[in-house]
């Protein structure tokens, strides 16, 4: 199971570099990062793609569908993430590029999931499950409509976002091989109809063949015998 690396490589990479956007305290460790401040925003390609951080309430690249679900969100993205870790364990088997797909995602899951289950304690502003995700990565695409809302600039998101968009374009892309590899898997497991009969076949005996046995035997018995 060397694909659980990359999900935890996604983890990993997506909190520290949260941290370094938000900023973090930890005196036991003697770190502190200032991080920068909400609404702040750093060029780093021209307009075309900017450091800007925003936190958001709701769920990926921004979208927010209301305090009232934020706890089944929260709940949700839990449940999920469970579900994708004892799949991709049971996907041992199965081809790379499922399996490299689905750790993509569970990465990002888990990775969204800390700040909703967590920051809010963290940064004492929310408790459990109330917490905000941190966005940071800012480009500019091209303008679209989506959830009856204009943009201009493609909506800010991290690094748990683009793992699990990712994970999903591996899904959408490879769907046939995928396909084609649990077929493979099946086939051999199958018996055929005619190795069955031939098995049965030479299971099968006669007992006349056992009758004719035993009257040899007592035949050399008797000749044994004589003198």
């Amino acid at each position: 199971m060397r694909v659980i690396y990359l999900t935890i490589g996604v983890i990993l990479a997506d909190q520290l570099s949260k941290f370094y956007v938000k900023g973090i305290k930890i005196p036991l460790l003697d770190i502190s990062l200032s991080g920068m401040y909400p609404g702040q925003s750093i060029q780093v390609i021209g307009d075309f793609f900017k450091i800007t951080f925003i936190e958001n309430p709701g769920m990926a690249f921004g979208f927010n569908p209301g305090t009232d679900f934020k706890l089944w969100i929260s709940i949700f993205s839990l449940l999920a993430s469970i579900g994708l870790i004892i799949y991709l364990f049971k996907a041992k088997n199965k081809s790379r590029s499922l399996r490299i797909a689905l750790a993509m995602i569970l990465g990002g899951a888990i990775g969204n999931l800390i700040d909703r289950a967590f920051y809010g304690l963290i940064y004492n502003y929310a408790p459990v499950f109330y917490g905000k995700v941190v966005d940071f990565l800012d480009f500019d695409f091209f303008n679209f409509a989506i959830f009856g809302r204009n943009y201009d600039r493609w909506p800010i998101f991290n690094i748990a976002d683009a793992s699990v968009t990712i994970g999903v374009l591996i899904l959408v892309l490879f769907y046939k091989q995928h396909k084609k590899d649990d077929e493979d898997l099946v086939e051999p497991m199958q018996v055929p109809e005619d190795s069955e009969a031939k098995v049965g076949s030479d299971l099968s005996f006669d007992g006349n063949d056992i009758n004719q046995t035993s009257r040899d035997n007592e035949t050399d018995k008797g000749k044994e015998i004589q003198v």
